[in-house]
């Protein structure tokens, strides 16, 4: 064998697979192998290159997907363990005015990717970059690897941390979820999340550029499935921010159906804004309808309000704007629907909604098709909201799937409780 273990993949669930699997069987020769020329390049873009790794409230909501994370989450440590007292790692909360969020003290993501190589090397593990598997065939016992060089590797177990589609400049192109489907794996539907949605270019002109703080809804079939509020933004054909980010899993599911409502101003209900619209209306009676909306909103998004919502001229006088349509506004300004046609594109993703299903591991991450193939990180079905909770995910099923490959060198052994 060239290897007990073969970790395919060098990123967050990969790294964590390789410091827990060493750490569990000491004598074990362990090897990542990772398609790109260096390992952790994505570690490195997580957090705007600040590394949120974790979050301080983390729960079953803020998961989606066939798996019910936190039945892993709570059976691994928590950040503070891993890299405060396992990798000596200073963390602090809430940096980027992100509530909860976990990141480095140093602000950078390249300490957190020094402190995973500098305890892999410690602990003896083998980097292989350079190294695209491209095939996997099980042999009795064993593992048979492919690259794309047409080197072949082989290995007693393999843990698969090669991650989903999200972000393929990074690595993660959704190569290695296509093997696993050729092999049987079922995945859940695929798309992109925690992404800007899509909305047809005519429903945004005159927007690109703006960012407005309001409450955003997701809808499908005149339902609310999910709100937040935060910072809006508007693009040339999506609108985005972490609001929206968190909405963007709903697409797979109400594909056709689904749709933003924007409350542009949740500080106040409809009667006080219609209320303040009419004093508006008499106090700039002479000034162009342009100017019904600028003391509450930028220009342009004032003025898109306007020429939306009214059928009255920019040009003509904010008196001339009947009381119907003055109601109207208030009334849209709280719930300006949105139709969404689609997610952006991967490269501008954070995380692969779908991936590999529940059913096809077993609690201990181990395959249910084949024996001694273990999976973690984003190439399981595992979507988690904006804030360190995909990194968490990662941190978390990387300890699970590393601590009980190793374990199964021995006798097939796996430690059913997690105790640590």
């Amino acid at each position: 064998m060239d290897a007990d273990i073969i970790i395919i993949g060098g990123g967050a669930s990969g790294y964590a697979a390789a410091i827990t699997a060493m750490e569990t069987c000491p004598a074990a020769k362990v090897i990542i192998a990772e398609k790109l020329s260096r390992t952790g390049k994505k570690i490195l873009a997580t957090g705007n290159g600040k590394c949120n790794l974790s979050n301080s409230s983390i729960s079953e909501k803020n998961y989606h997907g066939s798996f019910n994370a936190m039945e892993f989450i709570g059976n691994s440590p928590d950040w503070y363990s891993f890299f405060t007292e396992k990798l000596g790692v200073l963390c602090v909360t809430g940096s980027e005015g992100r509530e909860g969020g976990i990141y480095p003290r140093s602000n950078s993501a390249a300490t957190i990717l020094s402190a995973l190589r500098l305890r892999t090397a410690e602990l003896g593990v083998t980097e292989m970059c350079d190294t695209d598997i491209t095939a996997i065939s099980p042999l009795k016992n064993s593992f048979s690897l492919t690259t794309k060089s047409g080197t072949v590797l082989t290995c007693k177990r393999i843990i698969i941390a090669a991650g989903g589609y999200a972000g393929p400049s990074f690595g993660t192109d959704g190569a290695m979820m296509r093997v696993l489907k050729d092999m049987g794996y079922k995945s859940a539907k695929i798309c992109p999340a925690v992404a800007p949605l899509k909305v047809p270019q005519e429903e945004l002109k005159g927007l690109k550029g703006v960012r407005v703080r309001g409450r955003v809804s997701a809808m499908a079939g005149g339902k609310v499935l999910r709100s937040e509020s935060g910072e809006i933004q508007f693009n040339e054909n999506t609108i985005s921010g972490i609001c929206v980010f968190n909405q963007a899993y709903l697409f797979a599911a109400h594909e056709g159906e689904l749709s933003l409502r924007l409350d542009l101003a949740p500080d106040m209900d409809e009667r006080t804004l219609t209320d303040y619209l009419f004093k508006i209306r008499k106090r700039r009676g002479n000034c162009s309808a342009e100017e019904l909306l600028t003391g509450m909103f930028l220009k342009n998004l004032a003025i898109y309000l306007v020429k939306r919502l009214t059928d009255v001229p920019l040009s003509a006088q904010v008196k001339s704007i009947p009381d119907n349509q003055i109601r109207q506004i208030a009334s849209a300004i709280k719930a300006l629907d949105f139709h969404v046609s689609g997610c952006a594109s991967w490269q501008n993703s954070q995380v692969t909604m779908g991936g590999i299903h529940r059913k096809c591991v077993d609690e201990r991450l181990c395959s249910v098709l084949h024996k001694g193939m273990y999976l973690c990180g984003e190439i399981l079905d595992v979507a988690g909201d904006c804030g360190g909770f995909n990194l968490q995910w990662a941190w978390s099923s990387g300890y699970i799937a590393g601590k009980n490959c190793a374990l199964s060198l021995s006798g097939d052994r796996y430690d059913k409780s997690f105790k640590h």
